[in-house]
């Protein structure tokens, strides 16, 4: 069965990559623009279940070749990991058009096709999963930090998304959830707050993705889940 993880690189994306490649019974399509650590870990450990995929899922043409790619290789999709994600801390004021473009475009509408893509690859023998990495900064109710505007608003859209597309793939054996994870400590959340100290390492918080992965789609369905070790 393949499992597909975006934002494959580094942080908890690269964490899940390396937990999901030591089931063998998974096939592992690593998505990042930059896929030089995925080559890496496969070289150092002679890895033959995870296949590096260099992809800009923003763009039609990276979508295209994926949807061959998983084609080709006649496999189910049991999994599909909206992890890559986009983070902006800056002054609502000063935040510019291109800016939130680039922000909605990796953490709201890449996940939407990407998913559009995948649909036709899964539940076809197993029942799939669907699994969109949001934040708690995007979770209703919760603190709110000032100058992520556009990255939480960003990520409450696709908490959005997930509850309707739970309800419009369910029929075809497909379950979709959403985890508002809190702060982690990763290389992308220290350059938007550095010297940010977190109490979660990307490693502790792949762990809990990956068992939800595998087990949690039999549970829920439609919903978005608060993942933080803090309150607020």
């Amino acid at each position: 069965m393949l499992v597909v993880i975006t934002g494959a690189s580094k942080g908890i994306g690269f964490e899940l990559v390396k937990q999901f490649s030591s089931n063998s019974d998974f096939l592992i399509i690593a998505i990042s623009r930059n896929t030089k650590s995925i080559e890496n870990y496969i070289n150092t450990f002679n890895t033959t279940n995870i296949l590096s995929v260099k992809a800009d899922i923003t763009k039609e043409k990276s979508l295209l070749n994926l949807k061959n790619l998983i084609k080709n290789l006649k496999k189910p999709v049991f999994a599909l990991i909206n992890n890559a994600g986009l983070i902006l801390n800056k002054d609502f004021l000063k935040i510019k058009k291109v800016e939130i473009e680039n922000v909605y475009a990796t953490n709201l509408i890449a996940p939407f096709l990407l998913t559009q893509t995948l649909v036709p690859f899964m539940g076809k023998t197993n029942k799939s999963h669907v699994v969109n990495i949001s934040s708690m900064g995007g979770f209703q109710g919760s603190s709110k930090f000032a100058g992520l505007s556009a990255y939480s608003s960003s990520k409450s859209a696709l908490s959005g998304l997930t509850e309707c597309l739970a309800e419009e793939l369910k029929t075809k054996n497909i379950s979709v959830n959403c985890l508002a994870i809190g702060a982690v400590q990763t290389e992308m959340l220290a350059k938007a707050f550095p010297g940010y100290k977190t109490p979660l390492l990307p490693n502790e918080m792949a762990t809990f993705i990956y068992n939800f992965t595998c087990t949690g789609h039999h549970f829920f369905n439609g919903k978005i889940l608060p993942v933080s070790s803090t309150t607020p």
